[in-house]
């Protein structure tokens, strides 16, 4: 079973076991490690696939905040030719790495 999930504005296809990088996600509480993902786009279960219009009701996906760190260094660099203007700028993406625990239906549809 897989699932499609839309979070920190991109599509990832997630399965038990899968470690993902997404963008960073602030826990409610403080210490918390368990996060829960609802907007989900597509379900695949055994023979039955079902697409959401835009998101499938009656599934989450479950996982575990793993650690919370900063990509790689990005250079940007601007300048004018013949103007003597120039910028170098560095940025560090900040990203949440989680596992994927589950991709079940919810509670709430039992």
């Amino acid at each position: 079973m897989y699932a499609v999930i839309r979070t920190g504005g991109k599509q990832y296809r997630v399965q038990k076991g899968d470690i993902i990088n997404v963008e960073k996600i602030t826990p409610k509480r403080k210490n918390a490690k368990k996060i829960t993902f609802s907007d989900i786009l597509l379900v695949k279960d055994n023979d039955a696939t079902v697409v959401g219009k835009p998101i499938v009701e009656g599934y989450e996906v479950e996982g575990k905040i793993l650690e919370q760190g900063k990509s790689e260094k990005v250079i940007v660099y601007k300048y004018k030719a013949k103007k003597d203007y120039r910028k170098k700028q560095g940025h560090r993406q900040p990203f949440t790495k989680v596992e994927i625990t589950a991709v079940k239906k919810s509670k709430a549809d039992d």
